[in-house]
Order: structure tokens, then C-alpha cells, then sequence
């Protein structure tokens, strides 16, 4: 049997866009009828304003967001759930158009590298796993470490395309990445650590 072909992460976004009509398009509607991919939307959202300057603060507001994310994955929550306010948060039309026109040459770039493939590892119940890491990036994206949020941000959009593109060998590749990130921070808190007691 002939397998459908799922749409790409571009094409979803584009139709997101296309099929919500008014001025001002809310973030509840972009995410509802996308089911389990949802979470991969959602993450690449909160991932790219990471990558735009903005006012010190945005890393501690989009880890948190990250950690609500992914702690839903850990319970098993098929769908996001996000609490009315941010359901109702609303993305002008043209601001949103100007988003897909900055982020898809990268997001094209992923979707050429990827593809589904260990499909496995992209849905329920690996997303315990990948909740797990998720929070913990997450946290590390809320802490005031400088010149982090590219990066971090980097590690979440491979998140979320790996999950929209079902590509478990790109999804495997940000959890080396979580790892990675975990093993730095507990580095660095040692160092901190140490660094205390020598001026006691």
C-alpha cells in the first residue's frame, strides 16, 4: 500500500496561515488540528524568538514555556494544552507572514537533511523522553547564561522539526544535545560551587 505523504514543516505553516482568515490569526487555531505534531509547532515557536533581538528576558520566558511543554510530554498528554491566555494570543497577519518569510530558508535547510525515518522514536511513548529533555533545555534556556540563546535555540527548532518531519535520527541528535547541555550546566555549577568556597 502507498504510503501519504505527510505535509512538510514550510507547507504547514503555510497553511495554517492560509486557512485562518482575519487580521490577527490565534495561536489556539494554528495548534488544534494538528494533534501529537502539535507539540513540534508549538516548540518551534517558542524557539524562534531566540533568535531575534529583543529586550533581555525572552530565554527565561521561552524556557518556561519549554518546561511547561515538555513536562506535558512526561504525563503522556497526546495534544498541548495551553492555559486560555496564551490559547487566545494573537499573531497580526503580517507579522506572520514576515515570520515565514525570515525562518523558512532554515527551516528548508532541516527539511532537506530530514526525513521519516525511526519514526518510533517521534511519538507516544518516546515523548517521555523527550519531555525529560525538553524541560531540562528548557531550564537551561531560562538561565542568564550570555550568548546561550542561539544556541539553545538551535538545539529546540531541531526539536521541533525532527517531530514535525518525523525523523527519529534528528530527534536522537537533540537528545545528545540535552545530554550535553546537562552535562555543561552541572560543569558550570561546580565551578560555581568551587568558586564560592575559595573566597570563604
Amino acid at each position: 500500500m502507498k504510503r501519504t505523504r505527510q505535509p512538510r514543516t514550510t507547507e504547514l505553516l503555510r497553511s495554517a496561515l492560509d486557512t485562518h482568515e482575519g487580521d490577527e490569526i490565534l495561536l489556539g487555531e494554528f495548534l488544534d488540528p494538528l494533534g501529537e505534531r502539535a507539540y513540534g509547532f508549538l516548540i518551534l515557536i517558542l524557539a524562534l524568538p531566540n533568535f531575534i533581538p529583543v529586550p533581555f528576558g525572552v530565554g527565561a520566558v521561552m524556557g518556561v514555556l519549554i518546561v511547561l511543554a515538555g513536562l506535558q510530554m512526561v504525563i503522556g498528554l497526546e495534544h498541548p494544552w495551553l492555559p486560555g491566555a496564551l490559547r487566545r494570543r494573537g499573531l497580526k497577519r503580517a507579522s506572520a507572514e514576515r515570520f515565514i518569510r525570515r525562518v523558512t530558508p532554515m527551516l528548508r535547510w532541516l527539511e532537506w537533511l530530514c526525513r521519516p525515518r525511526w519514526e518510533v522514536l517521534t511519538r507516544h511513548p518516546a515523548h517521555h523522553v523527550t519531555g525529560f529533555l525538553l524541560v531540562l533545555t528548557g531550564i537551561a534556556l531560562s538561565l542568564p547564561i550570555p550568548f546561550t540563546n542561539f544556541l539553545f535555540g538551535f538545539v529546540l527548532v531541531v526539536y521541533a522539526v525532527a517531530l514535525l518531519e518525523r525523523d527519529g535520527i534528528a530527534l536522537a541528535i537533540a537528545w545528545l544535545a540535552s545530554i550535553a547541555i546537562g552535562v555543561f550546566l552541572l560543569t558550570l555549577s561546580q565551578a560555581a560551587v568551587d568558586a564560592v568556597r575559595t573566597l570563604f
